[in-house]
């Protein structure tokens, strides 16, 4: 008998029938950069497309991206000032809190999410406490709880711890359920590397580190089992979710995650692989939409629950069309 796969590859209607893996407007998480002042609408010069929003251009944001399809945003903030401390990432009235409150107020049905980091808020740029040249990792365990904290109590769903600090997970599901915030779910970038594909996310969250790196604690990327301790550590420390980041050139890792936890998994597909088909689209050198389900859907495929993307908002516009 030959066999002939050919047929079920006949017409789209016939592919759409037999297609395995199915991108959904629910699969996608939309990240916003919140700045200060009103009316603010920057766009980020490396990221065409995404832009630093002052509040009220904010809740207008997510508003048109609920109407369109988007459930599910992540905020990251740009504060007035920075210190050493980063008292902008867990002051009550700080540019995230205040933000999230505005969209539980215009929004209400949207899922909150807020990164839980202090890069942005330092004046260093590292994700932690500096002491000397050195992040120090206890000490910054204590901000990033009370960090977590102040973004629950202003009224997100789920906090996004990212500093790939040791303990992170842990210290702040502790701090939360002792504030009875213990329906506040955690999504853990458990797998964290230290990529080059961060550039222009830098450049829009202005959190470059006033010297040298992040390689000390993000993961490096030649290593793969480590990825497993990483995910095992948050998990057992109570992440409800768990992240890898980068997600296309970390493919192999998503997979290796998915078969070991069977939690929801998230991947984020981050500024510089966003960058790379913006630009080669604008140049004409590739058909940016097809570029762009086709690298959503290899994550998909790949065993990711979750995708966070600044494509959000087109792949639902292509999905639905």
């Amino acid at each position: 008998m030959i066999h002939r796969p050919r047929r079920l590859r006949r017409t789209d209607a016939i592919r759409s029938l037999v297609r395995e893996t199915r991108l959904a407007p629910e699969n996608f998480v939309l990240p916003l950069f919140v700045c200060p002042g009103t009316g603010v609408r920057r766009e980020i010069s490396s990221m065409p497309g995404v832009y630093n929003l002052s509040i009220d251009e904010t809740t207008k944001e997510v508003a048109a991206a609920y109407d369109l399809g988007v459930r599910s945003i992540i905020l990251f903030g740009l504060p007035e000032s920075k210190d050493p401390l980063a008292s902008g990432a867990y002051a009550e009235d700080g540019i995230v809190q205040q933000a999230i409150r505005a969209i539980r107020q215009s929004s209400p049905e949207m899922v909150v999410m807020a990164d839980t980091c202090l890069c942005e808020y330092t004046s260093h740029g590292h994700c932690g406490v500096v002491r000397g040249a050195e992040v120090i990792n206890d000490e910054s365990l204590k901000l990033l709880a009370r960090t977590a904290l102040s973004q629950a109590a202003a009224g997100a769903d789920i906090v996004a711890p990212s500093a790939m600090m040791d303990g992170q997970v842990g210290a702040i599901r502790e701090l939360l359920d002792a504030e009875g915030f213990e329906n506040t779910a955690i999504m853990a970038y458990a797998v964290k590397y230290a990529s080059g594909f961060y550039g222009p996310f830098r450049e829009a969250a202005q959190s470059a580190p006033e010297f040298g790196d992040r390689r000390a604690y993000q993961m490096d990327p030649p290593n793969a089992r480590e990825a497993m301790r990483e995910a095992e550590l948050d998990y057992s420390e109570g992440a409800d979710i768990l992240m890898v980041k980068p997600a296309v050139v970390y493919l192999d890792i998503l997979r290796m995650v998915r078969d070991r936890f069977d939690v929801p998994l998230a991947a984020y597909h981050v500024s510089g692989e966003y960058a790379m088909i913006k630009a080669a689209g604008q140049k004409g050198w590739i058909d940016e939409e097809r570029v762009m389900l086709e690298t959503l859907t290899s994550i998909k495929r790949a065993g990711a629950d979750i995708i966070l993307t600044y494509y959000a908002r087109e792949a639902i516009r292509v999905l639905k069309s």
